[in-house]
């Protein structure tokens, strides 16, 4: 893949990004009202409108498509197409992942969604799921449920703790085989 349909994708990707959250943000104006969020589901804190999401998923998907562009770059011709292919795997299966989150958090299964939290810790020991990829898929699934703010900040600490506990497993792997 060359830098010029790499540019292409990202250009078109964020482009549906911004038309469909502003959609949905007219939308919900125009009927209910954009809904608003409480920080850890605690109404004494603070909430957090949808609107921000109109600012937050089109820029956050553009840093995260733009750091993509360059690690596919940067990979040797060879393994290019191998990796966008990976690339693109994690970015559905972690869609898929925050949507059954949200889904489960929408319908009340709290034992689903207190598994599937500390799961993608453990997760994290094996797969590299603080990669733009997944954080971007996670965030965009459970925007529309949590808004983008919200998922954006649960994302941003899983991706710490993720890398933390990535990183530590591998070093702990290599000492171990030695």
């Amino acid at each position: 893949m060359n830098e010029k349909k790499i540019s292409q994708i990202k250009i078109y990707f964020v482009a549906f990004i911004t038309f469909t959250i502003w959609v949905l943000l007219i939308w919900q104006n125009l009927h209910d009202g954009v809904p608003r969020h409480h920080l850890l589901n605690n109404a004494d804190l603070p909430t957090i409108s949808n609107w921000w999401g109109g600012m937050v998923l089109p820029a956050l998907s553009w840093i995260a498509l733009a750091r993509l562009q360059k690690r596919i770059l940067k990979a040797p011709h060879s393994q290019a197409s191998v990796l966008s292919k990976r690339i693109f795997v994690g970015f559905v299966l972690s869609l898929i992942y925050g949507t059954v989150l949200s889904i489960s958090f929408l319908n009340g299964y709290e034992e689903v969604s207190s598994v599937l939290f500390p799961s993608l810790l453990l997760i994290a020991i094996f797969i590299r799921v603080y990669r733009e990829e997944f954080v971007l898929g996670f965030i965009l699934s459970m925007s529309l449920t949590f808004g983008a703010v919200l998922p954006t900040i649960f994302a941003a600490v899983m991706a710490l703790l993720s890398a933390m506990i990535y990183f530590l497993a591998q070093f702990f792997w290599v000492k171990i085989k030695k």
